[in-house]
């Protein structure tokens, strides 16, 4: 299979230029301090990410530790046990990316991240009663939380997705995955502190491994609060017939007058696609024309299915699925889930030892994403991905190399201990600047608003059952495949490099709207065309983009051209 359109080169580049010059260059902090409303939103709306990175971190280390081992028993001693008391969380989050898609569209993103909010409150609590619940209680939190954070890490992408103009998108929505790895990073050294709570051997107490169970209720309850404030996404709000609302929140958003030309082209925009996708709802599925919420709730399979039956669509959902694939398939989550048993089977001694030495894997892959996340909309997602595999695979092939020679002799030779232990963070270091913003940013800004909250449910269901997987049989690989693993790990990433660069398309610098070009089109009855002209000219974008209409800026012949070449390939996307 062989996706259409791989570059944005097929676009009229004078157009894109002139509306890239009117929004300001894209990557960096300059058109961050234009749209700085969208920044904090986007950031407060990632508060949800950083409960997603907590929760994955903070597992790592306390099932290395003293008192959580007694009071789980098998649990963690058997090598498949444990590998469920980790991957539960997946398969809860793999729940999650199924119901979401309805909630969503149903009742908005915003009230979809508040309802999930409260459901990881729920699940955190029923951990913390773990004290005199047992492996049950882990278990059944971890599956409650899983979900949340599952539905989480579709609904706060698409939220930004959907509040971003385009020259900041991916920075935008490369903001989950930062506040994903600091997370993640204040998850590991709160381990690493709190292990010593009563000491770390038999007098341990339960606060040790109860205090940062406990800790992730505080930005919880902070996003609970906050998000009520948080303002609707202004395409949800068109697609349910809010225009007045949504012209004020794009305003909002932008900092502009609710009547700039600007606003008036990313509504009219935005209304465009929305009627075009009723419309043809109604005309191939006349009962479900209706928004209501069981119509909705029916309309998702019929989207869903709709995603297999052309081959532009079906091109988004390789991209899509398979990507996340490869994301997981490099490892990284066993990193995360086992780094202190990999850093021990790395000739590592000690339990504080490889605790601190799974905090600096936190440090790295932190550090490594700001950069990356400022500039990503520079670089563009298909380079950024297939050096970032390139880079990982390479790390994993010399991991395994070291691993294999050394494996029966560590004591004597803690240096090359230490230098598997190195390629370690560098691999944490590599995922942080490619596969960990740049996965989910390509996931989030491919699908058409129809099928937005179904795409990336379809992507999200991907990571979250290939994170399963991977949680599930990591223990079993370290304890029977040792050096193997990360051979293993290797091959799987470089397949991922070949991936990328036959099969991905660049999407950098597009509206979510203009995102069906690069995927071709085929097949699409006439009465389409039609309906589309008929819909351009029913509200008016028609006389905007021609120059008919009584606006009269002195960027109007900008706002034309940009929107002459809109309707160009609306009715090319017809053909």
């Amino acid at each position: 299979m062989v996706v259409m359109g791989s570059s944005p080169s097929g676009l009229d580049k004078a157009a894109l230029e002139k509306r890239l010059a009117l929004a300001g260059s894209a990557g960096g902090f300059k058109p961050l301090y234009k749209n700085i409303r969208v920044f904090g939103v986007a950031s407060f709306a990632c508060i949800g990410g950083l409960l997603y990175g907590y929760n994955q971190g903070v597992f790592s280390g306390v099932l290395a530790m003293n008192n959580f081992n007694k009071h789980m028993g098998v649990y963690t001693s058997d090598q498949t046990k444990k590998g469920w008391l980790t991957s539960i969380l997946e398969l809860g989050a793999w729940f999650g990316t199924l119901y979401t898609g309805f909630l969503a569209e149903a009742i908005s993103r915003k009230y979809a991240i508040l309802s999930n909010t409260a459901l990881f409150i729920l699940g955190v609590i029923i951990q913390c009663t773990a004290v005199s619940g047992g492996p049950n209680s882990i278990l059944a939190g971890r599956f409650i939380t899983g979900a949340a954070v599952g539905s989480l890490s579709m609904s706060v992408p698409m939220y930004n997705a959907e509040c971003a103009p385009a020259e900041v998108r991916g920075l935008l929505v490369g903001l989950q995955q930062v506040a994903i790895e600091f997370g993640i990073l204040i998850s590991f050294w709160i381990d690493y502190g709190t292990n010593y709570v009563g000491g770390t051997g038999d007098t341990q107490t339960e606060a040790a491994w109860l205090i940062p169970l406990c800790l992730q209720l505080f930005p919880a309850l902070v996003l609970l609060v906050g998000m009520i404030f948080m303002p609707f996404s202004p395409r949800w709000l068109v697609h349910h017939d809010r225009e007045s609302e949504a012209r004020k929140v794009l305003a909002s958003l932008r900092g502009m007058d609710a009547n700039h030309d600007l606003i008036e082209i990313e509504l009219l925009e935005i209304k465009a696609q929305s009627l075009f996708e009723k419309r043809t709802t109604a005309e191939h599925f006349p009962h479900l024309s209706e928004l209501t919420a069981w119509n909705t709730l029916k309309l998702q399979f019929v989207a869903i299915g709709s995603l297999f039956k052309t081959m532009p669509m079906f091109r988004r959902v390789i991209v899509a699925t398979v990507t996340m694939f490869f994301q997981q398939w490099t490892g990284i989550n066993a990193v995360l889930y086992y780094a202190p048993q990999i850093f021990k089977g790395l000739g590592l001694s000690g339990n504080t030892t490889s605790l601190l030495a799974t905090g600096v894997v936190g440090i790295v892959m932190f550090l490594c994403t700001l950069p990356a996340v400022l500039y990503i909309d520079r670089l563009g997602r298909k380079p950024v991905l297939a050096l970032g595999a390139i880079a990982m695979a390479t790390c994993h092939i010399i991991i395994a190399i070291i691993f294999a020679k050394n494996e029966d002799q560590w004591p004597t030779h803690k240096a090359a201990g230490w230098a598997a232990v190195a390629m370690v963070w560098l691999f944490a270091g590599h995922f942080g600047w490619s596969w960990g913003p740049c996965a989910w940013i390509v996931v989030a800004e491919i699908w058409p608003l129809s099928a937005r909250p179904y795409g990336i449910a379809l992507g999200a269901s991907s990571n979250w059952m290939n994170n399963f997987i991977v949680g599930q049989v990591t223990p079993d690989m370290l304890n029977s495949l040792k050096w193997g693993t990360f051979l293993f790990f290797g091959i799987l990433t470089f397949m991922g490099a070949a991936f990328v660069w036959f099969f991905v398309p660049e999407t950098k610098q597009l509206t979510l709207e203009e995102m069906d070009i690069i995927f071709g089109s085929s097949g699409v009855a006439a009465a389409d065309q039609a309906r589309m002209r008929a819909i351009n000219a029913e509200i008016g974008l028609d006389a905007l983009i021609h120059g008919t209409s009584s606006r009269g800026s002195n960027e109007h012949g900008v706002f034309s051209e940009k929107g002459h070449q809109l309707n160009e390939k609306q009715v090319e996307l017809s053909e």
